[in-house]
């Protein structure tokens, strides 16, 4: 039955009118919706240097100013040597969604930004998830967060690449559809 348009649903169980796939769509669309926000609710973990954070927190304290260098040093593992340690903070606790840390340092300044790290390194600590010790995010050394990052970009060029493939399939599919119309019907004639 490919000729009976939106009319109707068919599946294993028999047809479903369009009234209820309507809904069943919509229900779908919900929980996919609640789940998202349960995820957005979920850590936001970072890591920064331990050292360049308790500096900054020491230079905000004396109300001395901070640099985009500090902000740099404490965010961008690239430039530290190897066995420098880095911590989990949770960006929860920024209280705003930020792409990176450019994007923060553009919004908020390197002081806004500094201030910002801190709040996120205090969320983390006060672990208000509750969370098992055991099952919390660990501190790690430069080196293995520089190797996580590297994984991590990895992971999204080729999330992209499948991204773009499947972008491909649907214009592909599209283009198919539009193509083929259906043969026009003439009128009997007895």
């Amino acid at each position: 039955h490919f000729g009976s348009g939106l009319n109707s649903f068919h599946c294993l169980g028999g047809t479903l009118p369009a009234h209820v796939v309507v809904v069943l769509m919509a229900e779908a669309a919900a929980e996919e919706v609640a789940g998202e926000e349960e995820l957005n609710d979920s850590q936001d973990i970072f890591y920064v240097c331990k050292k360049t954070l308790e500096t900054v927190k020491e230079k905000l304290k004396k109300s001395e100013t901070i640099a985009e260098e500090d902000v740099n040093e404490l965010t961008f593992p690239e430039n530290l040597e190897d066995s420098e340690i880095m911590v989990p903070v949770d960006m929860r606790g920024v209280g705003e969604d930020f792409d990176d840390v450019e994007q923060m340092v553009e919004k908020l300044g390197s002081e806004g930004t500094a201030k910002a790290f801190v709040k996120a390194a205090e969320y983390f600590d006060a672990n208000k998830d509750g969370e098992k010790e055991e099952d919390r995010p660990k501190p790690m050394t430069a080196a293995e967060w520089r190797q996580v990052l590297e994984e991590d970009d990895m992971l999204e060029g080729e999330e992209e690449d499948l991204l773009e493939g499947e972008e491909e399939e649907l214009v592909e599919e599209d283009g198919e559809g539009e193509a083929e119309e259906p043969p026009s019907k003439k009128a009997k004639t007895d």
